[in-house]
């Protein structure tokens, strides 16, 4: 029988992620302006390594252990923590392609697309500011 700690910290997690807005954003100078669910999938499973225009695309993604991590990828991609980890281990043993890096939460990953017009990734609406432009809301 699970103990009541996890018992609390799985139900605050299920609120957090049940009460958060996922945005898509990219670089604010960053000439794309749009992106649908199925662009923004590609980008997030490897199978796109460009936006668009052609631009290289560096998509970030949040800690899997987070709530937005869950949210975005069933909204967006479709899976689910355990096969996103069946998903990478089966490419990334073939050689064919590497998981986005992952990063801690919003505001780190909002600094470095603040920085970088080449990156992709999505954080929580209320961390949106200056120096990053939303693409996609699921």
């Amino acid at each position: 029988m699970p103990s009541l700690p996890f018992i609390l910290l799985t139900l605050i997690l299920a609120t957090r992620s049940a009460g958060a807005d996922v945005v898509v954003i990219v670089n604010a100078s960053s000439p794309v302006t749009r992106l649908d669910k199925n662009q923004v999938s590609d980008l997030f499973l490897g199978k796109a390594a460009t936006f668009p225009d052609g631009s290289q695309a560096v998509p970030l993604d949040q800690d899997n252990a987070s709530g937005l991590h869950t949210e975005f990828h069933d909204k967006v991609t479709g899976k689910s923590v355990s096969q996103l980890r069946a998903y990478w281990s089966k490419l990334v043993f073939t050689g064919k392609a590497s998981p986005p890096r992952e990063i801690p939460d919003s505001r780190a990953i909002r600094s470095l697309i603040a920085t970088n017009p080449n990156m992709i990734g999505y954080i929580d609406k209320g961390s949106v500011a200056p120096g990053v432009r939303v693409v996609y809301t699921p």
